[in-house]
């Protein structure tokens, strides 16, 4: 393949605009530090650019979510956590590797401790709390009893013990409060028999935004991601002032006129209602476009605003250039990102597609170029 001919769809990932909104959050949590949250390829932007960028802004370490994320990440010398839960397969090269480890039940504790004393290793582990997600951790309930015996295994550095929010998207949420109260009484719980954490950690973005208290003693560490790049849940306050770091473009494929009365894409959802000058654009949903976005998006063109006519394809859309009479063939379009009234954000196609902003980020297929600006 000839690498010279330029990709069709491409990101643009500002790197200094990532590097302002990771100091821009480290200066409104402080003291706490920062875990940055690189799970799933930096969310599809591409990890070790990234990655990179944060270790010079001086970022305290990262968080994944399984062991193939955490290699890849070692070789920049900060500490990286698997956040998530550890396979008893993957254990012991993890130890041997030096990755901090979630402890997320007492067999699991016993796994590590058997990987280190192996190895002639000491294994640095978290200890994960489920005070109302649901999905991973030790039980809040069962936390004292579980960690306190893990106590009697060797080769384990007990540094951190958190926990995950549901609802801290939203403001003024009573589960999150108690979620709060819940880990704060865990570790009153511990402190009268001189048990204490290094690292104790509860916020996510949500929470950096909408619970302060998350970020303030006896908390010392945060975990962001989603704040990162820019984007923020499209519910709860946006107290931090980032900005998006990504463009998604492409450019114009094709200029036709077309009849009145020319049917649009599949299902010829949308008719021209008179002789039109439409254009077609080289991305479609396989690069990361909500179909959501058929006869109701628009794409800029020279900063203008271009309506989506018709249904999305896997590779094309179509568009209206009649408000563009001057635009021509090889123009850039901008599907995602822009300046001024008319700029497209990451939360503006959350809410046309009803989902997460996390949703559209991880979404630019395999044949999107990523380019760090």
């Amino acid at each position: 393949m000839n690498d010279t001919i330029p990709r069709r769809v491409w990101l643009e990932i500002s790197l200094d605009t990532l590097t302002r909104n990771y100091r821009k959050i480290a200066d409104a949590v402080a003291p706490a530090d920062v875990l940055t949250v690189l799970k799933a390829n930096a969310y599809g932007l591409g990890v070790l650019p990234i990655a990179q960028a944060l270790a010079k802004a001086g970022a305290s370490g990262f968080g994944v979510a399984e062991p193939h994320e955490a290699l890849q990440l070692l070789p920049l010398g900060q500490p990286v956590q698997i956040l998530s839960s550890i396979l008893p397969d993957e254990i012991e090269p993890m130890v041997a590797a030096g990755v901090i480890l979630p402890v997320t039940d007492f067999p699991t504790a016993q796994l590590i401790s058997g990987a280190a004393l192996r190895l002639g290793k000491t294994a640095t582990v978290h200890f994960k709390l489920d005070t109302g997600m649901g999905r991973l951790g030790i039980l809040a309930s069962e936390a004292p009893d579980v960690i306190r015996k893990t106590r009697t295994l060797p080769g384990l550095h007990r540094e951190g013990i958190f926990s995950h929010f549901p609802f801290a998207y939203e403001t003024g949420s009573e589960l999150t409060n108690r979620q709060m109260d819940l880990f704060c009484d865990i570790l009153a719980d511990f402190a009268r028999d001189g048990i204490t954490f290094a690292k104790r950690h509860i916020a996510n973005s949500d929470a950096i935004n909408n619970f302060p208290r998350a970020c303030q003693p006896p908390f010392n560490v945060v975990r962001t991601g989603i704040n990162l790049h820019g984007s923020f849940d499209s519910a709860g306050k946006r107290i931090l002032q980032v900005k998006p770091v990504l463009t998604l473009k492409t450019r114009l494929t094709a200029i036709r006129t077309l009849p009145a009365g020319t049917g649009i894409g599949y299902g010829h959802t949308y008719r021209l209602h008179r002789p039109t000058r439409v254009g077609t654009v080289s991305a479609g949903y396989a690069d990361g476009l909500p179909l959501a976005l058929s006869n109701r998006g628009y794409v800029l063109i020279r900063g203008i605003p271009c309506p989506v006519l018709g249904r999305l394809s896997m590779d094309y859309t179509t568009v209206s250039l009649e408000s563009v009479p001057d635009a021509a063939v090889g123009d850039v379009a901008v599907c995602l990102g822009g300046e001024g009234l008319h700029a497209l954000t990451v939360e503006d196609w959350a809410a046309l597609k009803n989902t997460h902003p996390y949703e559209i980020i991880c979404s630019f297929g395999n044949r999107v170029e990523r380019r760090y600006v």
